[in-house]
Parts: C-alpha cells; structure tokens; sequence
C-alpha cells in the first residue's frame, strides 16, 4: 500500500483512482510541500458536546470504504479486518466512537470505466461488496432499502447501511440498468462524477448540455418514480439549476461544501442554496481540504484539468502522468487547515438554506488531506463541539448529524409513493 499521504495525493489529483508511485519519488520529495503546513490547534470536546453527540447518532452521506478495499484486492473483507484497519478512515471500533449510526456507502466506480464498457459490471460488484461487508460483520450493519430500516437497524444499535451510485457513468446511458442498480439496493445516484457526460455537466469539465440534455431529464424523472435520491454533488451549476426546475422530490448533495467560504467548482453557490431550502433537500459538507478550507481550494480549483491535461499528453504512460501530477503538486499545496473549516461551511449552509438542509458528507477513505481534528470516522463530535460553541442548539446539532438526512429520504420516498 503507498504510504497514506502519497496515496491521497493521487486519490484527489485523479479523485479515487489508484497510482503506485517509486520509491524514489517519494523519497524525493517533501512531504511538507506537498500537503502544505497546518498550525491548528488541537480541538477539545467539551463533556455537554459529547453527552448531545451520544444522545443522536451519526448519518454520514458519503464514505469510500467500498473502493479502498477494492484497491487492496479484498472486495469479500477476507484480508480486511475491519475491527482493525489503521491504514483506512475506517473500521468499526472507530465508527462507534464517532457514534455513527448510518451510512451512505459510495459504490464508486472510475469514469475511465465508461469508455471500457465495464462501469456498469463493476458498480454492481461494488453493491456486492457493501452486501459482503454486511454479511462479514452482521452484529455491526445491516442492509437498508428505506427510512423505517434506518430506524429500526438504529433501535437494534447496528449501523444502516446503504449505497450511492457516485456517477451517472455507471448506469451505461440506460435507463434499464438505473432501475436494476435500484433494485440491488442504491439509494442514490450522483448524476456526474468529475467528467461531463453526454447527458449531464459536471463542476469540474466543460459544458456540452448547458445543464442537462432531454435524456438527463429522464434520467431524473426515473430516479423520483423509483424513490432514488438525486445527488447533486460534483454536477455543474447548470446542471444543479435544471434538476431542481423539474425534480419532484427533495435533492441532496451527498458530499459538497459552500462556495461563499472556499472557492472550488465543487461547492455550492449561495443561489443554489436557496434553491435547496425551497426544495427541501439538503447539503451534506465534504471534509476534503482541498474543499473546504479557502488557501487549498484556491491551489486545487484546477486539478481535474490539469490530470485530464497530463493524461493526454502522456498518453499511456500512467508513470509519467503520476510524476507530472507530483511535480504540479508541490507547488499547488494543501493546507490541511483545522476542523473549524468545515464547521463554517455548515454554519454558512444553515444561514443560507436554513438548519433544516444540511448535514455531513465526509468523503472518508476517498480522500486522504483532511482538516485536523477530522482524522477519520472517529472524530464526529468535534463538530458537535464547534457547533456548540457557534451557538446551534441540541435539536440543531441533531438535525445535522442525522435528523435533516432522514426527513429528505422520508420526503423522497413519498414522492415516489405519488
């Protein structure tokens, strides 16, 4: 496995797609330069914060696990030992100290995989590997299809376990295959992942549909027939405005931040965030720092572009591509910055949206340069404790942490029921 840092690098450069880098390149080169420097502090959490954040639970909107394992050869957990799994954000012991309670597992597949003709294939490999982490660690998660699982699997103490489809690439341009990635068990969809496709515009590539073509448009009609969520994270603006025009269920943003506070193509505008509230979706704030804290977002807007750029230059070369993405690397650096970041892209959601339309989406195991304090899955009430101390109530804090998540699916599933 490439040590933690290097390997990141390269998840967020090609966001999730693994490189091995030499031995040599790494030795080469400074790690501070890479991911920048971090004078944060550390963040105590009050005895009240931890009280409020064990009297709820947790519902993250995104988390990786499914496609880390599958980088480690180990889609049946047969080598992951989940109860002990340092090199990852996650395993269970950590879950519970985060207090998580349920999970919107990301069945990832690259967009490279499109052009293959195997994305479909293997995003339902990815469901049966979510399936297999279940069947591995029964007395830990089950399985949820709908909002009273998640309540009842939470009455029992186990983690609800569901999937996200990150990518509209994985259904093959057919709606046949989103009805059949439903019926395996995902409960959202994200329309793009870093590349536009021919029916939708993603943040971070250019525009062909100005939005979404008349396809797209079925597309989300279908998902609101079938009670699937309609992700709007990694979606251009255009793209974002035309679903909210003609969806007929809430939205959600599975793993998105705010662009008012860090200037990404990947966050949010303030106009759609008013869009939200009169949907009645909801934002879910990804912890990625290159996301959310302002100097990293700045350095980052561009690295779609730039690997796109270094792919086609290189064509082939997968080494080459890898070194020229370092080298861009150390002089575009990341400051990790703290977990105040990602608390101000709540507070700043909640005052535009509203309270009601925000909740947490970390991009854990998907991502690797994270704010300090928000190491991995263990480290939930820390917000708690920064939502406290910027004045949120208990209900509000509640409400983040799960309660906005389990309204938007109870509304999406009514809608359906229409």
């Amino acid at each position: 496995m490439i040590p933690v840092a290097f390997r990141g690098l390269h998840r967020l450069a090609n966001h999730h797609h693994s490189v091995t880098l030499a031995i040599g390149m790494v030795a080469a080169t400074s790690l501070a330069t890479i991911v920048g420097r971090s004078d944060a502090q550390e963040i105590d959490v009050s005895e009240q914060a931890r009280k409020i954040h064990a009297a709820g639970y947790v519902w993250d909107g995104h988390n990786d696990l499914p496609w880390a394992v599958r980088e480690l050869n180990d889609l049946r957990f047969e080598k992951t030992d989940l109860w002990n799994a340092p090199k990852l954000h996650t395993d269970i012991p950590r879950l519970k100290k985060g207090n998580v309670g349920a999970q919107f597992w990301s069945v990832f597949v690259p967009a490279k995989t499109r052009q293959a003709g195997t994305a479909f294939q293997t995003t339902m490999e990815q469901c049966d590997c979510v399936l297999a982490l279940v069947k591995k660690y029964p007395d830990v998660f089950e399985i949820a299809l709908n909002a009273a699982d998640v309540e009842r699997i939470r009455e029992q103490g186990k983690i609800a376990s569901l999937m996200g489809v990150e990518g509209g690439h994985s259904i093959e341009d057919s709606i046949p295959k989103l009805r059949e990635l439903y019926a395996k068990g995902a409960r959202y969809m994200t329309l793009t992942h870093g590349d536009t496709l021919d029916w939708a515009d993603a943040a971070t590539d250019h525009a062909k549909n100005d939005g979404l073509s008349p396809f797209g448009e079925e597309v989300v009609h279908e998902m609101n027939r079938l009670g699937m969520l309609v992700d709007l994270s990694h979606v251009s603006p255009a793209t974002m405005s035309d679903v909210l025009d003609i969806t007929k269920s809430p939205i959600m943003f599975s793993h998105s931040s705010a662009l008012a506070v860090a200037d990404h193509p990947r966050n949010v505008p303030d106009d759609i965030l008013k869009r939200v509230k009169e949907n009645d979706g909801i934002v879910m704030i990804n912890f990625f720092s290159g996301f959310v804290v302002p100097e990293s977002a700045k350095n980052m807007r561009d690295m779609f572009d730039v690997r796109r750029n270094f792919e086609k230059e290189f064509a082939g070369d997968a080494d080459a591509v890898s070194k020229a993405m370092l080298k861009w690397r150390g002089t575009h650096p990341i400051v990790p910055g703290n977990a105040s970041f990602v608390a101000d892209h709540i507070d700043h959601v909640a005052k535009i949206a509203g309270i009601d339309h925000v909740g947490l989406g970390s991009d854990y195991d998907g991502i690797e340069v994270l704010p300090k304090g928000l190491e991995d899955v263990s480290t939930y009430p820390v917000l708690t404790e920064l939502l406290l101390r910027k004045g949120y109530t208990e209900q509000d804090i509640h409400k983040v942490m799960s309660g906005n998540m389990l309204r938007v699916l109870k509304a999406c599933e009514k809608a359906a029921g229409k």
